[in-house]
């Protein structure tokens, strides 16, 4: 009972300060918009409003708080993950002032992120899979130390890909965080409950004024501080709880480890750098396919909003299997596989009838019914002055 009360107080204390910050940044956005707010034209932009996209900063805050408050094992844990978020959160937060960090640069940073954590925590970084041949190699620690980092920056990139509404990544990320926290406990680790319960807190007093009416972005550096946290979370639960499978966080996170892998699967079928944006992400098509038919007289903040409740539905999917059956391999894999499958019925049905809709709106052969970075099937009047223009170009 005192553990859960600890965690409630410094989880509190957290979401606190982090809805003060959200609150603050928002109220002073006439001072610093300039630099801060988001741009409203763009392959993935969907908001119609000048928008604060430093979600991170508030997050940050809250953490740190929390580290403060806490003791003992607790505080290593929040101080580790602390310093080592801090080359992801940097660049992130680079690109979201400047405009002007590229891809390449930011996913170094998340790697270095991975790198430095595993060089910080006592235990090192990932040292099975459960699959012989591989464990062997990963008793290396520069093998180790590589492979963590690399699934690291993996999560990291996958929170920022899902961030297309208001609440979507960061509500995804407290799914995954419950499924963690909820496994934390059945084991009996207390301490990485009672982190699960933080970072949690500190996403919480960010959400109440990004979702639903997007008040704040996370933007870059939110998403790769959430997607940092969460990656290093579940790296910490497989080396300190050996009896959890490899595949209970993976499970967990599972619904951005879908979307990563089919955008990157689907860049290079478009001949497309794998980390270009483009706006045929899951969420994307929901929103013209779905929100739009069914949800048009509501407010563009709102529609934007309807999206994500839609998807935490399909994210708590595989977390709740992570949860409930951590310890058995079997059963997760049968679990990711009906996942994997339901989000690839979901996408080619979605993706086909925008493909259809699509090519007869702008006369496009039905096999190449877009350009792979165009906003596919969106009303102009949600589409920035560049998509409009490029639609104008296409019918010509």
């Amino acid at each position: 009972m005192q553990t859960i009360f600890e965690a409630s107080y410094l989880a509190l204390a957290a979401a606190f300060l982090s809805l003060s910050a959200s609150f603050a940044i928002v109220a002073t956005q006439r001072w610093h918009g300039v630099l801060t707010n988001d741009v409203v034209d763009g392959i993935q932009k969907f908001h119609t409003d000048p928008t604060p996209r430093v979600g991170g900063v508030p997050i940050l805050f809250g953490l740190l708080i929390a580290w403060v408050l806490s003791s003992g094992v607790l505080a290593n844990l929040l101080g580790v993950l602390l310093v080592a978020s801090l080359p992801a959160l940097a660049f992130g937060l680079a690109e979201d002032l400047s405009k002007r960090i590229s891809a390449q640069n930011r996913l170094l940073a998340t790697l270095a992120s991975g790198l430095l954590a595993c060089y910080l925590n006592d235990a090192g970084g990932l040292n099975r899979v459960d699959i012989w041949l591989l464990d062997i190699v990963l008793q290396s620690w520069p093998v180790s130390f590589a492979f963590t980092a690399f699934a690291i920056a993996g999560m990291s990139n996958a929170i920022n890909i899902i961030d297309g509404f208001n609440g979507l990544a960061s509500g995804a990320v407290l799914i995954s965080l419950a499924a963690l926290g909820l496994i934390a406990f059945q084991v009996n680790d207390l301490d990485l409950m009672r982190m699960c319960f933080i970072l949690s807190g500190a996403t919480l007093g960010f959400v109440v004024l990004n979702f639903p009416f997007g008040k704040i972005f996370l933007g870059d550096g939110g998403a790769y501080l959430l997607g940092f946290t969460l990656a290093w979370t579940s790296v910490l639960l497989l080396l300190r709880n050996p009896q959890v499978s490899v595949w209970a966080p993976l499970l967990a996170c599972g619904y951005p480890v879908i979307e990563v892998v089919f955008s990157i699967l689907r860049r290079l079928h478009h001949k497309m750098h794998p980390f270009s944006p483009d706006s045929l992400h899951l969420h994307s098509l929901i929103k013209v396919r779905v929100v739009l038919k069914y949800f048009h007289q509501f407010a563009p903040n709102l529609r934007n909003a309807i999206v994500s409740p839609i998807l935490w539905i399909f994210a708590a999917l595989p977390a709740a299997a992570a949860a409930f059956h951590f310890r058995d391999e079997h059963l997760l894999l049968l679990y990711g596989a009906v996942s994997l499958l339901l989000y690839s019925f979901a996408y080619f049905v979605l993706e086909r009838r925008t493909a259809v809709r699509h090519a007869q709106r702008f006369g496009f052969p039905l096999r190449s019914s877009r350009p792979p970075n165009s906003k596919v099937g969106l009303d102009e009047s949600e589409q920035g002055p560049h998509s409009q223009q490029n639609a104008v170009n296409s019918r010509r």
